[in-house]
């Protein structure tokens, strides 16, 4: 039997178990860690381990580290990507048991409502959003995404996010915000930003997230970030301007630029009297710029 058919045919057979549907279904919607799938599902921890060794072996769900922690998650790129999609959209989407299962796992993570968003805040979304209009995001990747809020911001416009942060608890807080927020294209990762987790040419839009100012090699993280940059993509640099002299900040962007052979677009004060925010948009000088 063809290969392509054979594979298809053990996805079916995988898919014809209501738990495994269930652990599919939630695995897409959010990254799970076993734990989380033993609560919602109120299956052993062996049963649920099994079930899925089982779908990781047919390709429907891929595991990955975090730290101490082990993580689920329907893979959103490779080869079978189209092909997966596909099958699991025959799933039905308001199907009770896949709500009320996303809806235990929000209460396992005990996620609230966001509070308030400043005014800075707010002008940023706003300004970044506006980049997006022109130049699509693509597959973005925010180093030093914190607590998500540019993931989430900005996860609806983009293919596919991923946030990476050195903070254990920040990236799972961001989890619970994501799912909160219902944003299946966005996953998180550990990672340095010297020493990206990711293959060259992995993303299209990359936001340095508040992160140069403070490193003490904030050229390497610069090219580490071109490197895992896609051809015609392009980088956002971001700096909280609060305990900073804009115009030092400034001269920093143009001579890390300098130094990185990139070239960068006039940073905008947000708001422009008293900025919180500095953001600017750098592409390598062999790559067309794009106007920010």
């Amino acid at each position: 039997m063809n290969p392509v058919t054979d594979k298809l045919l053990r996805q079916f057979k995988a898919l014809s178990d209501p738990i495994k549907v269930r652990i599919v279904s939630l695995c897409a919607a959010a990254e799970c860690s076993v734990s989380e799938l033993t609560a919602v599902t109120g299956q052993s921890q062996p049963r649920v381990s099994q079930h899925l060794k089982q779908l990781c072996d047919v390709n429907l769900l891929r595991r990955f580290r975090d730290g101490h922690f082990v993580y689920y998650r329907v893979p959103m790129k490779g080869a079978d990507a189209m092909s997966r999609r596909r099958l699991l959209a025959l799933l039905p989407g308001k199907e009770p048991q896949f709500e009320n299962d996303k809806k235990r796992l929000r209460e396992l993570r005990s996620v609230e409502d966001p509070g308030h968003v400043s005014d800075a805040d707010r002008r940023l979304h706003r300004a970044l959003v506006e980049l997006t209009v022109s130049h699509p995001l693509g597959d973005l990747l925010d180093i030093g995404c914190g607590q998500g809020r540019l993931l989430k911001l900005l996860a609806s416009r983009a293919h596919r996010v991923v946030g990476v942060d050195t903070d254990p608890a920040a990236r799972r807080l961001a989890r619970a915000e994501v799912l909160l927020a219902g944003l299946p294209n966005c996953t998180l990762r550990q990672g340095d930003m010297l020493d990206l987790p990711f293959e060259d040419g992995e993303f299209d839009t990359i936001i340095l997230d508040d992160v140069l100012a403070a490193d003490e090699a904030p050229e390497k993280a610069l090219l580490e970030a071109q490197r895992v940059l896609r051809r015609g993509g392009r980088l956002l640099l971001l700096a909280s301007a609060d305990n900073n002299d804009v115009a030092d900040l400034r001269q920093k962007f143009t001579d890390w630029a300098a130094a990185t052979g990139m070239r960068l677009a006039r940073p905008r004060s947000i708001p422009e009297k008293n900025p919180d925010w500095l953001l600017a948009v750098a592409t390598p000088a062999d790559r067309a710029i794009a106007a920010a």
